[in-house]
C-alpha cells in the first residue's frame, strides 16, 4: 500500500505541475500580445527598439565610464564588482538557457521580428538578469543617490519591457531574468566588496 500511495502521489504531482506549465504558457502567450500589440507600446515603439539595443550593455557601459571618470576610488571599485558580477549573470543565464531550451516566442511566431535574435532561448532575459544585477548594484552602493538607482530600476523596467516588445521574450522570461540578477547582485556584492575595498 506505501509503495502506491507514493505513485499515487508524484503522480498528482506530475499532473499539477503539468497543469500549472499551461497556465504559464498561457498567461505569458497573453502577456506577449498585449505588450507587443497595445496601441501605447506601438505608440513607443522607436524608444522601446532603442531600449533593447541600449540594454545590449551600452546604457550600462555608460554608467561604468561615468564612474570611471567620476566616482573617485569608490566609483572605480564599484565599476570592477559591477563588472565582475555583469559576468558572473551572463555566464548563470547562459547555463540555464542551455539547460532550459526555450524556445523564443519570434521561433513559435509567423509575425515578423521587430529585432534580431542574439540565441535561440527564451529563458531568462539575459538583458533583465544583467539590467537588475546592476540596478541592484547601484541602489546597494549609492542608497543616498535615490534618482540614481530609481533612474538605473526604470531603465531596467523599460528594457526589460522592450525585450517582450520585441517578441524576444515572453513576461515570464524577463520577470525571471530579474529574479535571478537580482539574487546574484544580492550575493556577491558583499563578497566582491569585501575583496576591493
Amino acid at each position: 500500500m506505501p509503495a502506491e500511495e507514493g505513485a499515487g502521489y508524484w503522480k498528482r504531482l506530475l499532473t499539477r505541475l503539468d497543469e500549472f506549465a499551461l497556465w504559464l504558457v498561457n498567461r505569458d502567450e497573453l502577456g506577449l500580445e498585449v505588450v507587443s500589440e497595445s496601441w501605447v507600446t506601438q505608440k513607443f515603439s522607436r524608444y522601446l527598439v532603442a531600449a533593447t539595443y541600449f540594454g545590449d550593455g551600452y546604457l550600462w557601459g555608460l554608467a561604468g565610464l561615468a564612474l570611471i571618470l567620476f566616482g573617485g576610488q569608490k566609483g572605480h571599485g564599484y565599476v570592477l564588482i559591477g563588472l565582475a558580477i555583469s559576468i558572473v549573470n551572463i555566464a548563470i543565464f547562459r547555463l540555464v538557457k542551455t539547460i532550459m531550451e526555450r524556445p523564443r516566442p519570434v521561433t513559435l511566431s509567423a509575425r515578423p521580428m521587430k529585432y534580431r535574435m542574439i540565441d535561440d532561448f527564451a529563458f531568462p532575459s539575459g538583458h533583465a538578469t544583467v539590467a537588475f544585477g546592476i540596478a541592484y548594484l547601484i541602489a546597494a552602493a549609492y542608497p543616498d543617490f535615490w534618482w540614481a538607482w530609481t533612474g538605473a530600476y526604470m531603465a531596467s523596467l523599460v528594457i526589460s519591457l522592450s525585450r517582450i516588445f520585441v517578441r524576444e521574450h515572453y513576461p515570464s522570461d524577463v520577470i525571471g531574468g530579474a529574479i535571478i540578477g537580482t539574487l546574484v547582485s544580492a550575493l556577491l556584492l558583499p563578497i566582491f566588496s569585501s575583496v576591493v575595498f
